[in-house]
């Protein structure tokens, strides 16, 4: 059990990294980024939404929306979970840590509508996960979002200081720059099976 939840933690953090691999959450990935502390606050409020949202939307669809025949509203239903979740961390950011909240600005409200929350909440439930199975596979996906973050904001740091050519300057490089950082996750693909069996 410990070896299976261990997979399936490290695969969504490398292997199927929901920015880097999936392309979802892309807009804070791209703008939040610029600078290492606003990009781990961001990872981290991603990560603790994308747990609670798992946490609140697997009883909803075990216990209510599958029971009845009401699948069909499960998009629906989640979003507004985790619409409301959102406002909930938005709060408690203002409250405890008003400097992250500030520095966070538009972007903390943009959790709602980030897929990759979304992503992980109905990818949970079509891969059949049990409770824990989710949680686990949500943190793996909240924690390969905050890498990618730290990472990216890495680069982004030495895209400050580089001259390219005009034509790639602004957004063309830093488009060209994560590309690049997905294309270097892409050598994960088959490492974790290998390692665990």
């Amino acid at each position: 059990m410990f070896k299976s939840l261990l997979i399936v933690l490290m695969t969504a953090v490398l292997v199927n990294n929901y920015v880097l691999k999936q392309f979802l959450g892309i807009c804070p990935f791209l703008g939040v980024s610029k600078k290492l502390d606003q990009a781990v606050g961001m990872g981290v409020s991603v990560t603790f939404v994308m747990l609670m949202a798992t946490a609140v939307t697997y009883p909803i669809q075990t216990f209510l929306l599958a029971p009845f025949g009401l699948e069909y509203l499960q998009t629906i239903v989640f979003i507004l979970v985790i619409a409301s979740l959102v406002q909930l961390v938005e709060i408690v950011l203002k409250k405890y840590i008003p400097a992250l909240s500030r520095s966070l600005g538009v972007y903390l409200p943009l959790i709602t509508t980030n897929c990759a929350v979304l992503g992980v909440t109905l990818n949970n439930v079509s891969d059949g996960y049990d409770f824990v199975t989710s949680m686990v596979s949500s943190l793996g996906c909240g924690l390969g979002f905050l890498l990618a973050m730290v990472l990216f904001a890495g680069v982004r740091s030495r895209l400050e200081e580089a001259n390219p050519p005009k034509a790639f300057q602004g957004l063309p490089i830093i488009l060209t720059a994560a590309s690049i950082v997905s294309l270097s996750f892409m050598g994960f693909d088959g490492i974790i099976e290998n390692l665990f069996s």
